[in-house]
């Protein structure tokens, strides 16, 4: 396929049950800032002709970073009191895949997932496996406190307290407000069309706060929360993980495109405002097009969201108000 110009990106920082007048005005432009810097990464990376590959890598490890998002720095908790990061990444030219589910120890699960496709001749890693191949892949490794974060802490003392489980041993917080649940769904996600027509979906998450007996989500299942194909389209979700999996989701919206001719709107609106609904399930996604056409679609109040293509349009919402 040629070179073109028609690059194109979309970005989730999951989803959320704030409404707008319940969020506070610094709160939420901190989250604007946060999801401004991912896109601004990846669209560097497709401005200057870059991959859609090292496009969606580079957004999501921005947002890693920044401990607003449950990614990375700033994930949820386990019950035990422990930081445990899934991600995956895809390429839609190839179908290549990598995913890693409870990490500890790297910095960048994204990173990882990335060297699983490419260094291993394996799809998925897990636990200390996974954490062991990123050392030797010579990958940042951290201490697992580097992921801590006082308001994640919190919620866990929060959420254990309501499920009557015993708060692991853990810095002091009293004293310690509680801050607002905006993310239920904290999910991170980027996917994007390169230059070269190249599609590629990465997905990264911290899990549900309180998770329990190794429990992992949707992100890292190959189809269920990530998924790209360079003759369909590349698919990132945010949800409650189980329904998801159980609709094998991002290959479902995938697969309405390619085989029933959808619309990319209409198959992400058919998979989540119908299908994800009508099971009981919550959360969103966000998707591109082989034509660079641009998509989300979410059913909770507030979905955490950015896009960037090359004719220069920008946008960043959070809220069902807003476009």
């Amino acid at each position: 396929m040629g070179k073109d110009s028609n690059w194109s990106i979309v970005l989730h920082g999951g989803t959320g049950v704030a409404e707008h007048d319940d969020m506070p005005p610094e709160r939420e432009a901190a989250f604007r800032v946060g999801m401004a810097a991912g896109l601004e990464a990846g669209v560097a990376v497709l401005a200057k002709g870059g991959s859609a590959l090292d496009a969606v890598q580079a957004a999501v490890e921005v947002l890693e970073d920044d401990a607003l998002f449950n990614a990375g720095r700033g994930a949820a908790f386990t019950a035990e009191g422990r930081n445990e990061l899934d991600a995956a990444i895809m390429d839609g030219s190839t179908l290549a895949a990598g995913a890693v589910g409870g990490v500890t120890h790297t910095r960048h699960p994204i990173a990882l997932a990335r060297a699983v496709m490419e260094r291993s001749p394996h799809v998925m890693l897990v636990g200390t496996g996974a954490d062991g191949f990123a050392a030797a892949s010579g990958l940042e490794q951290v201490d697992p406190s580097f992921f801590f974060t006082r308001s994640r802490w919190k919620a866990l003392e929060i959420e254990l307290a309501a499920l009557g489980l015993p708060m692991p041993d853990g810095p002091d917080m009293t004293g310690v407000a509680a801050e607002p649940d905006d993310h239920r769904f904290g999910t991170v996600g980027a996917v994007a069309r390169d230059g070269q027509g190249h599609l590629a979906a990465a997905t990264s998450t911290g899990g549900m706060t309180a998770k329990r007996w190794g429990r992992v989500g949707d992100s890292p299942i190959i189809g269920a929360g990530t998924y790209a194909a360079d003759d369909a389209c590349a698919v990132s979700g945010t949800g409650s993980g189980e329904y998801f999996i159980r609709l094998t989701v991002a290959r479902e919206v995938a697969a309405l495109v390619k085989y029933k001719g959808l619309s990319l709107q209409a198959a992400v609106d058919e998979v989540i405002q119908r299908q994800l609904t009508d099971l009981g399930g919550d959360g969103g996604v966000i998707a591109v097009a082989a034509n660079g056409d641009m998509a989300w679609s979410y059913n909770t109040a507030a979905m955490f969201r950015a896009r960037a293509n090359a004719s220069g349009e920008r946008q960043i919402g959070i809220f069902k108000q807003e476009p």
